[in-house]
Formats: C-alpha cells, sequence, structure tokens
C-alpha cells in the first residue's frame, strides 16, 4: 500500500502539497513516476504487479454484473444479497449500478480505482463502511442517502473543496473520517474546520477527536471558516490551469500519434503502393544490419520509458491518467514484439524431394515392430485417456504414418506390405495402437531393388498335387488279360494276428505219476 503522507505540521508547504520528496513520500508538486517514488503516477508497485498477473485488458473496467458475480464468490454468486463487496484494483473509472443491484451492501471497498466522483450509492441505506481511498475525487457529494454510514476513507484523493464536507452533516452515524493525502489536508486549520462543522465525528485521520479540542475548534470557527474559503479559491485557481494544460498536452500527443500513424514507419509519406509492399516485404526477412536496428529501436524505447518515469510531474488525476495510458502502451509493444519473436515453425519433412521417406517420431512415444513371415506389426504405445478421433493412420507400401494429435509418426517398413488388407486396432486396457500389415510376394529393401520370391502356402499346396498327380499309378483296363474282374482280389484281407491269449491253467491229475498228495496242501477249487 502507500504509505501516507505526514499529518499536520510536517513539512507543509504554501502551494497545498507537501514538499518532502523522499522514498515514498507524498510530493504533489514534484514527484517523479519512478519506482522509487511511486506515488507519482497514482500506482503503486502492488498496483502494477496485480495488473500483471491477472493480465487485464487495455480498455478500462466499469462496474458490470459480471464483475460483481466474479466478487461475490463468497455469497454463492448471489448479488442481491451481497453484504460486502471488494473491487479494489480495478480500473473503475464511474460508479455504476451498485445501488440497484446490492441493496443489501454493509461493505464497499473500492480503493485504488480511477473513480472522479462519488455516484449511485446514496440508495444504499445499510452501508457501514466506505473505502474510496486512492481515487481521483474531488470533492465529497451524494452519500446523504447512505443513513448508516459510520466510517468514510478517503485517503490519497484530490478533495480541494473541504466546505463539501457540510454534506455529510446527515449521516448522524459517521463516527470516522479519512482525509489524509488529499489538498484540504494542507489548508491551514484543517482539522479545526472538520471538527467544528461534523460534531458526530469520533475519529479523525486515525486520530481520536478530544472534547476540548472540538470546543476550541468551535469557539474559533467564525475565524476559521473565512480562511478556508480563500483556500479553497486558490486550490480551484491552480487546478483550473492543471486542467488546461493537461488538456492541452493530451491534445497534442493526440496528434503526433495520428501523425505517426498516417506517415510511414521511417516518417515518410508514401504514394507508391508497390514501394510499401516492397518495403513490408523486406521487413519479413531481417538482415543483421535489421537486427541491430531493431535492437537500437528497443534501446530507444526502454530510455523513453526511463524518462518519462524519472521526469518530476504533478500528481493530479490527470497524470494518473497519463501514467495508465503509457503503461497500456507499453504493455501493447511488448505484445508486438512478442508476436514478432513468435515464428511459425515450418512442416516437417516426411518425405524427401527424391520421394524417400523418413522416420519421424515427433510425438515421442515408445513403439516396438515384429517382423514375421507373413506380416508386420507396429505396436505404438499412445496415451491411454487420449480420445481415438485425434489417431490418423495411413499405410504405404514402404511406410506407416500415424498422426498424433497433430504430430506426425512415421516409420519406413523393411519389407512391401500391402496396404488394403492391413489393419489398426486400440486396446481399451492400455491404449496402445496395434497396426497389422500384411507382407507382399516381393520386398523391396533400401538400397538396390532385391526381388525374392516368397511363394504363399497356396503356391505350395497346388505344387504338391500336382506332383502326387505326376506319381499316381492308373488301373490298367485290358480285356486280353483279364476277361472279368476278379472281385476277390480288390480288396486282401490282411491277416490278422491272434490276441495273446493268457495260457491256460495246468490243473494237476492224479494219475501224473509227479502228483504227491500232500495232506496239508488244501484241494485246488
Amino acid at each position: 500500500m502507500w504509505p501516507y503522507p505526514p499529518r499536520e505540521g510536517e513539512g507543509k508547504h504554501k502551494g497545498g502539497g507537501y514538499s518532502q520528496a523522499r522514498e515514498g513520500s507524498l510530493c504533489p508538486e514534484s514527484v517523479g513516476r519512478g519506482p522509487n517514488l511511486r506515488v507519482g503516477g497514482g500506482f503503486s508497485e502492488e498496483a502494477v504487479l496485480s495488473e500483471n498477473e491477472t493480465g487485464r485488458h487495455s480498455e478500462l473496467l466499469t462496474v458490470t454484473e459480471d464483475l460483481i458475480r466474479r466478487n461475490a464468490e463468497h455469497n454463492d454468486c448471489v448479488i442481491f444479497s451481497l453484504e460486502e463487496l471488494s473491487l479494489h484494483q480495478q480500473e473503475i473509472e464511474r460508479l455504476e449500478h451498485i445501488d440497484k443491484w446490492c441493496r443489501d451492501l454493509k461493505i464497499l471497498y473500492l480503493q485504488n480505482n480511477l473513480i472522479g466522483k462519488i455516484e449511485n450509492v446514496s440508495k444504499l441505506k445499510k452501508l457501514e463502511y466506505l473505502n474510496l481511498a486512492l481515487n481521483n475525487i474531488e470533492k465529497i457529494e451524494n452519500l446523504e442517502g447512505c443513513e448508516e454510514l459510520a466510517k468514510l476513507d478517503l485517503t490519497v484523493n484530490f478533495i480541494g473543496e473541504l466546505s463539501s464536507i457540510k454534506t455529510l452533516k446527515h449521516n448522524i452515524h459517521l463516527k470516522e473520517l479519512f482525509l489524509m493525502g488529499n489538498p484540504c489536508a494542507s489548508f491551514d486549520h484543517y482539522r479545526e474546520f472538520v471538527v467544528a462543522t461534523l460534531p458526530q465525528l469520533k475519529w479523525l485521520d486515525g486520530k481520536e477527536i478530544e472534547p476540548s479540542e472540538r470546543i476550541k475548534a468551535l469557539q474559533d470557527y467564525s475565524v476559521i471558516e473565512p480562511q478556508i474559503r480563500e483556500q479553497e479559491k486558490d486550490h480551484c485557481l491552480k487546478r483550473a490551469k492543471l486542467k488546461e494544460e493537461a488538456q492541452r498536452k493530451h491534445q497534442e500527443e493526440d496528434t503526433n500519434e495520428d501523425k505517426r500513424s498516417n506517415s510511414g514507419s521511417d516518417g515518410r509519406w508514401y504514394t507508391d503502393i508497390n514501394s510499401t509492399l516492397s518495403s513490408l516485404e523486406s521487413k519479413d526477412h531481417l538482415q543483421p544490419a535489421d537486427i541491430q536496428e531493431h535492437s537500437t529501436k528497443k534501446l530507444d524505447t526502454s530510455e523513453d520509458d526511463l524518462e518519462f518515469w524519472n521526469k518530476p510531474c504533478l500528481f493530479t488525476p490527470e497524470s494518473r491518467l497519463e501514467t495508465l495510458r503509457h503503461m497500456e502502451k507499453q504493455r501493447k509493444n511488448q505484445e508486438k514484439l512478442s508476436e514478432k519473436k513468435k515464428k511459425v515453425k515450418p512442416p516437417r519433412t516426411l518425405i524427401t524431394e527424391n520421394g524417400k521417406a523418413l522416420n519421424v517420431n515427433e510425438p515421442k512415444i515408445d513403439f516396438s515392430l515384429n517382423d514375421n513371415e507373413k506380416q508386420i506389426i507396429l505396436d505404438l504405445a499412445v496415451y491411454r485417456y487420449m480420445d481415438t478421433s485425434l489417431i490418423d493412420v495411413d499405410v504405404q507400401p514402404t511406410y506407416v504414418r500415424v498422426m498424433i494429435k497433430g504430430k506426425p509418426f512415421q516409420l519406413v517398413l523393411p519389407a512391401e506390405v500391402k496396404p488394403d488388407s492391413s489393419s489398426a486396432k486400440r486396446s481399451q486396457t492400455t491404449g496402445h495402437l496395434v497396426i497389422c500389415m500384411p507382407k507382399v510376394g516381393e520386398v523391396i529393401t533400401g538400397g538396390q531393388r532385391a526381388f525374392r520370391s516368397m511363394k504363399p502356402t497356396s503356391d505350395r499346396s497346388r505344387e504338391q498335387t500336382n506332383a502326387r498327380s505326376k506319381h499316381m499309378e492308373k488301373l490298367e483296363v485290358d480285356p486280353s488279360k483279364h476277361s472279368f474282374p476278379d472281385v476277390t482280389n480288390i480288396v486282401q484281407e490282411k491277416k490278422r494276428t491272434p490276441r495273446r491269449q493268457s495260457e491256460p491253467k495246468i490243473i494237476p491229475n492224479e494219475e501224473d505219476p509227479t502228483f504227491e498228495d500232500n495232506p496239508d496242501v488244501p484241494p485246488l477249487i
């Protein structure tokens, strides 16, 4: 945040500003715009950083319904029941629609914008805290309808009409008021005038109002008021002069820009269209000398930028707008330079001028190639969750090409294949793409064309049948030898070998001389 200016009695200057110009201090009379004196342009370093981070457009924003909804996430993007809204650092120039869309607001943050007038907030009856610090407000007005207003922050604005605080008399609940950093805060007897004018105030510029201080201010009010009026008149005259100078300067800048836009890049007026076209075409192909000129232009722009930020200027609403315009111009120039730096990549060469296909793996995926006698199988490790519609397969006799999200994968095949008979399948579990490509009868190698006869299985079977037919014995039919066919010899019965039968058991007979009758042995059944 911006550091606040010194309080009353610390480094005052009669011209309505502060004479201190050290780092971070406020010096409206002569302030540099650089990062060390960061208040001069009206933008803090925080504001610049946040603007670069968010990447907002150059157009000044107005209060729109979409803007309020984006800042109402804490209320489920419902705006009619909002009680707190923060619209700080949005480059808002004018307050609109808030009192119609957000009637229940209690806290409203509008600091660090470009608001030049307090308006369209009078219908916010429940508003308790309004923060308008770091804006371009020159007068306090249109706050009578904010009946519950208890705290008003107008730090670092351009309020020079101190008598406009009389409009806050109707805000009976107003307890805290911040006016530090405004031109009126440098007026003589500023604090006494405010304390005497607003009896309901308890705190002014973060300092509590004592009862004795209020009594003294009321006693001296008749003397203080005419002095305040005179200082206001002086301030109004200075502001009128500054506005005229700023308007004249702005008109001069606009005329210079118009001249530059109508003239060529080198400041000359061109009448021949062909010459302009040739000059533009020559710029596309930068030579080393042109690159040096380009770098010198960069140095010139950086020098101009440093000159702008180090140039002392008055802290006015016009200077804040001028700083904003300069920052936006600088951003546009950087975008143009970045667009020029972005060179369109030439398309990758997949086939040379001689007609030779190249091996390319731009998507950088793993693959495996299986080459057998019948076919060539290519397995591509395609990303598992990628949509199949982003894959395009093209099989040619000598190479295969697969486009994966517009990036080519091309592989030269070791043998010639049949594109019409090829097939491509994708696994539902792994996502791999398997391309099966059957071979043809002849193989084309990379060097000299060597034709090798590879006979398919159908040709082999035909040759085998032909060989059998040659050696087949034909049946002779000669009536001189055989009058009738011998039926008995047509089928010759083979001699059947009898099966091996088990030897019959020999039962001993009693008449056998070798028979011995042993009584201990049981009889055979």
